[in-house]
């Protein structure tokens, strides 16, 4: 007799759900979860930034005018986001730039009513202006920095931005001497008032002294005639 014919798929071995070991496996058992062995808490970086508004943020790249070799030159500082930054507060405005993917800063000082920004060799996409104080090393240091952008638009919109917050720490710094003055004024009137208290005061001391040594010359007198 002719043997059975089998159908191949029949006779194959199904190995899909057998291990390696023999056991029975599913789908589900090829993706074991293990506990991880210690549990990190999630830790909150701050930037210092975080009471401050952002004014504008515009990708750049930025020079200061290094002086320590002789000749002095210009010298590429970094690459990254420039930001210029708002304190309603404290009524400050600081200019940040931090260097691509380290984030390390480059750039950092308050913006006052005295910086100017100027074109840098008359491109329209650059622009130069010095510093009093530096922050970006920890300790304060003068720069000249020059900034660059990728086209005249970003130019003018950091320019705008950097006008509008010198505009603010302008108005600020008036209003705080006005109030100084203010003070210093309502001080003064304390003082002469009080001056001319402590006047009164004494001339009045001086007659009641007076009045009483009348009383004692007069009492005197009329003892002397009995």
């Amino acid at each position: 007799m002719a043997p059975e014919k089998t159908d191949p798929d029949e006779s194959a071995v199904n190995t899909s759900n057998v291990s390696e070991d023999g056991a029975n496996t599913t789908e589900g058992d090829l993706d074991p979860y293990f506990e991880p062995v210690v549990t990190l808490p999630e830790i909150q970086v701050k930037t210092n930034e975080e009471e401050e508004e952002e004014m504008t943020k515009l990708r750049c790249k930025l020079f200061r005018y290094h002086t320590v070799e002789s000749p002095a030159e210009w010298k590429e500082r970094g690459t990254g986001d420039v930001k210029i930054l708002k304190n309603g507060s404290k009524k400050t405005v600081r200019l940040l730039m931090r260097q691509d993917k380290t984030l390390k800063i480059r750039a950092n000082h308050y913006i006052t009513p005295y910086m100017e920004l100027k074109p840098n060799c008359g491109s329209d996409r650059a622009w130069v202006w010095s510093v009093v104080a530096d922050f970006a090393d920890e300790e304060p240091k003068q720069e000249l920095f020059a900034i660059r952008f990728a086209n005249a638009e970003n130019a003018r919109i950091f320019k705008e931005a950097f006008d509008e917050a010198r505009g603010i720490v302008t108005v600020a710094e008036v209003k705080t001497k006005e109030e100084e003055l203010k003070k210093s004024d309502d001080k003064k009137k304390v003082e002469v008032k009080a001056d001319q208290t402590s006047k009164s005061t004494a001339e009045v001391g001086t007659a009641d002294v007076v009045s009483k040594e009348m009383e004692k010359m007069t009492v005197k007198d009329e003892q002397t005639k009995e």
